[in-house]
Parts: structure tokens; sequence; C-alpha cells
């Protein structure tokens, strides 16, 4: 069984009890915390390894390392295979920058886009900018309606009615 399927079967596991499902949560999101916080003091480099390699060099067993790399996917530039990975299999951290902060923000997960790591690499402005983007991009804008004696929004200056709202 890939190591994917095995954490995902683990993580989001219909029968566990959900204390220690809490707990496991809990364990992975403060390892995650700690990963982030160390791969954001040094954005440029490319962090790359096996699985199992760079589950010992952030010191994390393998099913957590599979988590974050599940997790982190998305922000990539260039994404890991992460559907047939194996504790040999190589991967790589190189991540972009903007696109995982607006990942962060889009996950709810306040903890990771309010790490202080991110002011070295974003002033407030530009994250501001970035997480107002991610919220609006998931934002929908109803249209006005557009009723039968408004003014045509055309420009025409008619009724709508008399105007694009005749069939």
């Amino acid at each position: 069984m890939g190591l994917l399927k095995t954490w995902r079967d683990t993580a989001y596991s219909e029968t566990a009890n959900k204390g220690d499902l809490q707990r496991f949560w809990n364990t992975y999101f403060e390892a995650e915390t700690e990963i982030y916080a160390t791969l954001l003091k040094n954005p440029d480099e490319v962090v790359t390894g096996t699985v199992k390699e760079l589950a010992d060099k952030f010191e994390v067993s393998v099913m957590t390392m599979t988590g974050f790399l599940d997790g982190i996917n998305d922000s990539l530039v260039t994404p890991n295979p992460i559907d047939e990975m194996e504790e040999d299999t190589v991967v790589n951290l190189g991540f972009d920058k903007a696109l995982l902060y607006k990942n962060m923000v889009a996950a709810q997960a306040d903890w990771l886009y309010e790490l202080e790591e991110w002011e070295a690499i974003f002033d407030e402005e530009t994250r501001k900018a970035l997480y107002k983007e991610q919220k609006s991009s998931t934002t929908i804008v109803k249209e006005e309606k557009v009723y039968p004696n408004d003014p045509c929004p055309c420009g025409s200056g008619k009724k709508y009615k008399k105007c694009c709202g005749k069939n």
C-alpha cells in the first residue's frame, strides 16, 4: 500500500476514536508548523531528498512527512508524485511563496500564515494583499438583477423592457 493511502486512511479515519484522532492531528500540526518555520527561513532553497531522508532531516515520522508532502504539493513549483510515493521516492520542497501563503489562507491555517517567518519574505502590505486576493477568489458575487423598468445596463437610456429586455 502506498504511503499516501496509508496517511489518508489514518488521518481521515471514520472508525478511529475521536480523542485519538484529535491527538493525532494536534501532533501533526505541531510538526507541520516546525517544518514550515524551518523552510520559510530559507524560502529560495529547494530542499530535496527521499521521503525517508526528509523525515529524518525534520525529525518526524515518515507518515508525518507524507502528510506534509500531501499538504504542500499544490504549492510546489514542481509537484511531487505523491500518489505513487514510497519511502525511497525522491521529492522536493521547492514552493511558490505567494501560492503557499494563499493556500494556507484557503485552508484557514492561521497558525501557518501568521508565522513570523513570513515577515522576512513579504511585508505586511503584501501579506494583506495576498490574503485579500485569496479570500475574494472564493467569494461569489451575485449580479444585480435588472428589472423591466430599470434603465438598460447597455447605456442606451431606455428602460430595460424596451431595449435589451425585449424577447
